[in-house]
């Protein structure tokens, strides 16, 4: 009499449940940032880079951003802006030194590099000069404020490459949804073209011929002012689809609150912002920014009532997210409070020409930026 033996069935993973599938597990490990978190992070190393000309923390501030754009990069088309905006950081520190040179410097000098011949000019164009002396002063200080803009254009790259503008748009409240699309749109303008100049390159390429030279260029503009056009079309297109425009019918009063809160608050933050980065203490700058931030938040709220548009599967906001919003903002806090403190430190002297040298406070701080590569979920890829 034969018997028929069951086989055991195999033990599930370690950590999943049995019932689970791969594929919920693995989207549960790989998921899209809130791209408003991500833009939070990238405009606290902004307003961090604009309280220094240190060169040291610009250069340290950089290589955060590069690495965690580097780290949680997606291969979305916009995720390739990056190494763009690296090069007009290049070439904006590049022209601020040409100007330096050329036309010379506010920062007076005695260490004299070489002189140019000099271009006697009217009487009506005093104080501006052709050539001359090219002080040692002068270019270190030109040096500095370049990089400093440079470094500005690097964090608002690192934005554009690891926030999706689509999800940006989806997120932002009822309120802004009309001027967000303006922004939305200007904000993926840099990273599309970017997409479709490297297209249109390896097109070129493919076909035998030369991706550069200034007959390259010329032949690549026509179609990339195409391709922009037809992107416009596109999204007009899909919004008239979607039924954008359409609002709800609120009494004016509640419209006219709305808009006086939202105006208010937005003037009350911008003055306080402008009084936490100008040098010297404020003690009023952080409780009017902070009314302001409420102002400007109770008038979004009662402004979304207009909108009647609902949103598909939003984006969570979870600990990631907070995590990377906070290191951001801790950042900056602490350079503007360094800044407060000790100016010195963070605005190395070229007059007479010092070394910079490394606040051990400011940069462990700037190292906090490097929080996002680790604690955020790795984004999802559309190729493997």
């Amino acid at each position: 009499m034969s018997t028929s033996r069951r086989t055991a069935d195999p033990a599930p993973p370690q950590g999943r449940s049995p019932g689970r599938p791969a594929a919920a597990h693995s989207r549960a490990l790989t998921r899209q940032l809130h791209p408003g978190a991500w833009w939070l992070w990238s405009l606290g190393l902004a307003a961090a880079a604009s309280r220094t000309t240190n060169p040291v923390l610009l250069l340290l501030i950089l290589a955060v951003a590069g690495y965690v754009v580097a780290a949680r990069r997606g291969d979305a088309p916009w995720a390739r802006s990056y190494a763009a905006f690296l090069r007009l950081g290049l070439l904006v520190l590049a022209a601020r030194m040409v100007f330096a040179v050329l036309l010379g410097s506010p920062v007076g000098g005695t260490h004299v590099l070489f002189t140019l011949p000099q271009v006697p000019l009217p009487a009506w164009a005093q104080g501006v000069r052709l050539g001359g002396a090219v002080t040692l002063e002068g270019v270190l200080f030109a040096l500095y404020e370049g990089l400093r803009l440079a470094v500005l254009l690097a964090c608002v790259g690192a934005a554009n490459a690891l926030a999706s503008p689509s999800r940006l748009l989806r997120s932002l409240p009822g309120a802004l949804y009309e001027a967000g699309v303006a922004a939305v749109v200007a904000l993926t303008f840099a990273p599309n073209l970017v997409a479709d100049v490297r297209r249109l390159r390896a097109a070129r390429r493919l076909r035998g011929r030369s991706d550069r030279g200034v007959r390259a260029v010329l032949s690549v503009g026509l179609p990339v002012l195409e391709g922009a056009l037809e992107r416009s079309v596109a999204l007009a297109a899909a919004m008239d689809t979607r039924g954008f425009g359409r609002t709800a019918v609120v009494p004016r009063r509640v419209v006219r609150t709305a808009g006086a809160l939202t105006l208010a608050g937005l003037l009350a933050v911008c003055s306080a912002t402008y009084g936490l980065l100008t040098a010297g203490s404020h003690p009023w700058a952080l409780p009017v920014l902070l009314a302001g931030a409420g102002a400007a938040g109770a008038g979004l709220v009662l402004g979304g009532r207009r909108s009647v548009r609902t949103r598909y599967r939003p984006d969570p906001w979870a600990l990631p997210e907070w995590l990377t919003a906070a290191s951001g903002a801790l950042v900056a806090a602490v350079l503007i409070w360094y800044a407060g403190r000790w100016p010195e430190a963070l605005s190395p002297g070229v007059v007479p020409p010092t070394a910079p040298a490394l606040p051990l406070l400011p940069a462990l701080a700037v190292l906090v930026g490097l929080l996002p590569a680790f604690v955020t979920p790795e984004p999802p890829r559309s190729t493997r």
